[in-house]
């Protein structure tokens, strides 16, 4: 046991550019966002020719694997307006979302390691729902620097910086049902 230890490097405190907000909206909006991602016409996730077993709804923009580009997605609803102002506003005064990506997982469903594609750069996530394991990692010789933020429901956190460009992440198999809302500034739109 000792050597398997030994293949990863100890977990260490969070990531440079990593801040998590708890409860950031309230349990009220919590239900009519589940409701509202819920009635979404949601996919399932493409990766190319694979199919996640998460189901996603994109707006703004959506990034298309098979032709490896952005593509215009349909306009950000209404209905995400206010809570796109109060993430603006975390973000500081020249945060601009261009795009959101609404997610459901269900039980038993996660999302394995990668990095968000380079057209994004500040990438903020609205946890709803079970809370989950938001787990990072990066090489540090031959093991992994780890780090796992439990994100509770109605958390936010945001990835910028080094969690952003160095540290994958990913989120095991949830234990119960999970939304997400996933805010996302253009690297061409954000100073």
């Amino acid at each position: 046991m000792t050597g398997q230890l030994a293949l990863f490097a100890d977990e260490q405190s969070s990531p440079a550019g990593l801040q998590y907000v708890a409860e950031f909206i309230a349990p009220d909006l919590e239900r009519e966002l589940i409701d509202r991602v819920a009635a979404l016409p949601l996919q399932p996730f493409q990766f190319g020719s694979f199919e996640g077993k998460r189901r996603v709804a994109s707006f703004g923009f959506r990034y298309d694997y098979t032709l490896q580009r952005l593509q215009p997605a349909e306009p950000i609803p209404a209905w995400l307006a206010p809570l796109i102002e109060k993430v603006e506003a975390h973000g500081g005064p020249s945060t601009r979302i261009g795009q959101v990506l609404c997610t459901e997982y269900d039980t038993g469903v996660g999302i394995a390691w990668h990095r968000d594609k380079p057209h994004f750069d500040w990438i903020f996530g609205l946890s709803l729902g079970a809370s989950c394991k938001f787990r990072f990692r990066r090489p540090a010789g031959e093991k992994w620097q780890r780090y796992t933020l439990e994100a509770a429901p109605r958390s936010l956190y945001m990835i910028s910086g080094e969690a952003r460009r160095v540290w994958e992440h990913s989120i095991p198999a949830v234990e119960a049902p999970r939304y997400s809302i996933t805010f996302r500034t253009m690297v061409d739109r954000k100073t």
